[in-house]
């Protein structure tokens, strides 16, 4: 099935013309006289297209879906009878944009680097459709039966594919797709986007609808039994794009830092044959004689029911295992504090990995963290839920929701007793790294380091509805409109709001609203970009201001895969002429300056005469 050069495109098949305009096109073009330009196509003779994917895709191993209500049996266009189950693959039932994998083979010869179906890009909905002549479901989608009796339930076998469904082998015994029966599964792309008013026509049984643009899936089958084992059991591998490690995302971790040991960590699983919850877990660490390491070993959602605050005798880590992603659901903020206030100094808190949100119960006014009187708070590649996310409403893009705060930080730092507040002698330090966070409510007795991170004040939504045009990032926990926050160093970092300290320092960073510093006469900024209405900075030299240079970013919206990227448009200043001679904000430090840099010289150099490389981002 291939088009005819020269011949009209077929409209009959929306696989194919899913290709249109891609790096996969397969359709005659008229040739394109316009200069080059860059992440244009241009369709001429001299001009050589190079593809780029920018985004990288992450895996997330076993995750339970959020399961809908499983509604009454409905009749097919066969009369026969299906029962229809519902299912959202993010966990907090947000839309998700599902991306396929990477399936390069290193040993392939020739080599061959990125084929159609196989690049880590997001996943076409007409490509899933296995009644499409150019339908290629098996590329994106798997199915494996797993054994769900098992209480340590054994890892099921991984696909290399975007999509991967694990469903329980008493129901549905040998239900492997593609590698069984063809006839087990049928697959199919649609618009999922309004199931609350009504389904795609004649879901049949045994058949799955995946809506990749928002993370939705039906799945048909013939009896109530089926139905509730898939609402039970059913698990996902599934994979989403982002821009970088920053955040939470299932990557390799790093080699456990001192004082802890991984010989004494306390493991937190629910596929352990006796799992222990994450409540039990601190239980036994408030109780330990020595450093504390608790690791979370699956993908999973836990929560944590705290009703006092966490008493700490000894520095404390949690973080999520290699590969893992664990979401952690809060009923009240977080609040450390030390068991003996006078005996705080090396008492550190560190959380790496993690995802905080919040659950049903958590008031929309409370934070996530409310108090940390240790001597160090690291919060190291975390996402703690800024909010702002898009919600599925109904209209054509969606809504956003109210944007959250991360930290609300008060001085005098919580205690109620007088003479632990008097025996309390440290400046509590908050290390943010590789994180994304919502607005940090900070007064002046703590010091701050924002490094490699997004903090999101919006724009976004707040309790009646208005939009927040003017939200504060970064400021006092007493009275952010005048108050002022903690003296801050910043290491590249994208503030996406306004931001209120008592001194700054560092360089690398992007601010989107005004930078206010209290005491501008010391401390210096580097490499930055200011919005230029209503700053106050000290010395900023190498900087750049909002009225000469243009800052774009591909998406301001949570939870989608651009999420704080820059866009091509951005002033090459801001792309090119950050610290290291590379990016300013939060991810510099991938240094994609230097690669497209690189690129285009080895392209220029091997390049026979006459013909023009032009590199695309794809994504």
């Amino acid at each position: 099935f291939t088009p005819i050069r020269g011949g009209t495109v077929t409209l009959r098949d929306p696989a194919m013309l899913s290709l249109l305009g891609t790096p996969y096109d397969p359709f005659a073009h008229v040739a394109d006289v316009r200069p080059p330009a860059r992440g244009q196509i241009r369709h001429n003779l001299p001009n050589l297209a190079v593809f780029l994917w920018r985004l990288q895709d992450y895996r997330v191993h076993l995750s339970k879906p959020l399961s809908r209500v499983v509604p009454e049996p409905s009749a097919t266009e066969t009369g026969d009878t299906t029962r229809i189950v519902r299912f959202q693959v993010d966990p907090l039932g947000r839309p998700i944009r599902l991306f396929n994998t990477r399936q390069f083979d290193p040993d392939r010869q020739p080599p061959v680097v990125t084929q159609l179906d196989e690049a880590p890009g997001p996943i076409p909905t007409a490509r899933l459709s296995q009644d499409s002549e150019a339908g290629r479901p098996g590329k994106y989608v798997a199915v494996d039966a797993y054994d769900a009796d098992d209480p340590s339930r054994p890892t099921p076998d991984v696909a290399d594919v975007g999509l991967q469904l694990h469903v329980p082998e008493a129901a549905f015994p040998g239900a492997d797709w593609p590698a069984g029966d063809s006839d087990n599964w049928k697959i199919r792309g649609a618009n999922l986007c309004a199931w609350e008013d009504g389904l795609p026509a004649g879901v049949r049984d045994r058949e799955i609808v995946i809506d990749p643009l928002i993370g939705r899936i039906v799945i048909g089958v013939s009896s109530e039994v089926e139905a509730i084992a898939l609402d039970e059991h059913l698990l996902l591998t599934y994979t989403y794009g982002a821009v970088g490690p920053v955040g939470a995302h299932p990557i390799a971790r790093r080699p456990t830092p001192e004082p802890w040991s991984d010989q004494s960590a306390i493991v937190v699983s629910h596929f352990d044959e006796s799992p222990l919850s994450l409540n039990e877990a601190l239980a036994s660490a408030a109780e330990a004689s020595a450093p504390v390491l608790i690791e979370i070993r699956d993908s999973l959602v836990h929560a944590l029911n705290l009703a006092d605050p966490l008493e700490l005798h000894h520095p404390l880590l949690i973080r999520a295992a290699d590969g893992q992603r664990p979401i952690i659901r809060l009923n009240q903020p977080m609040r450390f504090r030390p068991r003996d206030a006078a005996a705080t100094e090396g008492l550190v808190v560190r959380l790496e990995g993690l995802y905080l949100t919040r659950d049903d119960s958590f008031l929309s006014d409370q934070p996530l963290i409310a108090q940390t009187t240790v001597d160090r708070l690291e919060i190291i590649n975390c996402t703690l839920d800024p909010g702002g996310h898009r919600v599925l409403d109904g209209s054509a893009e969606g809504t956003r929701a109210p944007i959250c705060n991360s930290f609300v930080l008060h001085e005098p730092y919580g205690f109620a007793d007088a003479a632990e507040a008097n025996a309390f002698d440290q400046t509590p330090e908050i290390v943010i790294e590789r994180s994304i966070t919502g607005p940090l409510l900070i007064d002046r007795g703590y010091r701050l380091s924002l490094s490699d991170s997004l903090v999101d004040a919006g724009p976004g939504i707040d309790a009646t509805g208005d939009t927040i045009s003017d939200a504060i990032a970064v400021s006092a926990a007493t009275n952010p409109t005048v108050g002022w926050g903690p003296p801050t160093r910043i290491e590249g970092a994208t503030v996406l709001g306004r931001m209120r300290v008592e001194r700054i320092g560092g360089r690398g960073g992007i601010w989107t609203r005004a930078l206010e510093v209290l005491n501008d006469q010391t401390g210096c900024l580097k490499f930055c970009y200011f919005c230029g209405d209503g700053d106050r900075l000290p010395q900023h030299p190498a900087c750049v201001r909002g009225g000469d240079a243009a800052l774009h970013f591909v998406s301001q919206t949570f939870g989608e895969p651009g999420y704080g990227q820059l866009a091509c448009t951005t002033d090459f200043r801001i792309r090119e002429r950050g610290p290291r001679d590379d990016a300013m904000g939060a991810f510099g430090f991938l240094l994609d300056a230097h690669k497209w840099r690189n690129l285009k010289v080895r392209f220029r150099e091997f390049m026979p005469v006459g013909v023009r490389p032009l590199l695309i981002p794809v994504t």
